[in-house]
């Protein structure tokens, strides 16, 4: 039997597996002391997200449809790494393929558990500046569309729900709070 805090696992088995995730079906004892279940996803890669800031502090942001909520979204530069990779190496890797973007400088801004009640998926979201342009070289499976814009303005379209995805929602807020602050190095 495997302790998890208060949590006791009395078997667990995969169900399901992809490429992406698995998920696995736990027979447990609860923190009551009562029998249940508990059905766990855990990602095979780490989220990584990237906030492109050049001097004027304008970002870019890449349109795409989302298959699993059945609608377009707006989002920083994001997408998956593998967990024996640095998450910098792939946040770098997904910033010049989404967007044709590569960065002088790194700022790491964020790390996040983003459905803690389900899954393992963690995410690290990075500031990238110092900024050449390039051609974007997407997936063969991604319709993307990139769009650039005042930092400020991507700030409002979140503070107005018009941006619902997580990683862009929690990187925007914590930019722009580092932005006021001045714990950002920002050129002027």
């Amino acid at each position: 039997m495997e302790e998890r805090g208060p949590w006791r696992t009395i078997r667990a088995e995969e169900r399901y597996a992809t490429p992406w995730i698995s998920v696995s079906h736990h027979d447990v004892i609860d923190p009551s002391g009562a029998q249940g279940i508990y059905g766990v996803i855990h990602f095979k890669n780490i989220a990584v997200g990237i906030v492109p800031l050049d001097d004027e502090l304008n970002t870019w942001i890449i349109g795409q449809y989302r298959y699993p909520i059945k609608a377009y979204s707006w989002e920083i530069p994001e997408g998956g790494g593998k967990r024996e990779l640095p998450p910098l190496e792939s946040a770098k890797r997904e910033l010049r393929e989404e967007a044709g973007i590569t960065a002088g400088r790194w700022t790491e801004v964020l790390q996040m558990d983003l459905s803690n009640s389900a899954s393992d998926e963690e995410a690290i979201i990075y500031v990238a500046q110092g900024l050449e342009h390039h051609e974007p070289m997407p997936d063969h499976n991604e319709e993307l569309v990139l769009r650039k814009l005042p930092f400020s303005e991507l700030y409002g379209m979140v503070m107005r729900g018009e941006v619902r995805d997580s990683l862009t929602v929690a990187a925007v807020m914590k930019v722009q709070l580092m932005i006021s602050e001045g714990s950002l190095l920002v050129q002027k």
